[in-house]
């Protein structure tokens, strides 16, 4: 690795994770084995839920919330500037209409104020995205859950 560059994120992977990874590859199971029915049985159980479903990426992650929530042509979905290009991707992919909304300089997350100005009577959702571990401010965000109703 170049020292003359810092990165973003740096993994910190033990013995402990690469023994699982090993263990998982000689199972014979890449998808949908008996690890992953475990993480998602925990899960659910860990966010009192009665089910879970694992997905490959968050891009299939955020289509299934939007397919959940019944998004549908022409709907709204409020996202950041700041986000990867599948956020907005999976809008279009079911013909809603994505609207940008500006970034907290100091946060790098939505700009609630900006948020409040672009909510219409066709927005359905709101993604916000957490940048580099700092989470975007969920309370605020609850607060407008209950003004769209």
């Amino acid at each position: 690795m170049s020292t003359d560059a810092l990165p973003f994120h740096l993994p910190e992977i033990g013995e402990e994770e690469i023994a699982s990874v090993v263990e998982t590859l000689r199972s014979g199971w890449l998808t949908t084995g008996p690890k992953v029915q475990k993480f998602e049985q925990n899960f659910a159980r860990y966010v009192g839920c009665s089910h879970a479903v694992a997905v490959n990426s968050g891009t299939a992650a955020l289509h299934v919330a939007l397919e959940a929530i019944g998004i549908k042509p022409g709907d709204e979905v409020i996202l950041p500037t700041l986000t990867f290009t599948a956020t907005a991707e999976v809008v279009l992919y079911l013909q809603g209409k994505p609207v940008l909304v500006d970034c907290n300089q100091a946060t790098l997350n939505l700009d609630v104020a900006d948020i409040e100005r672009k909510i219409s009577r066709r927005t359905r959702a709101i993604i916000p995205v957490h940048i580099a571990g700092h989470p975007a401010t969920c309370s605020r965000f609850l607060i407008l859950r209950n003004i769209m109703g």
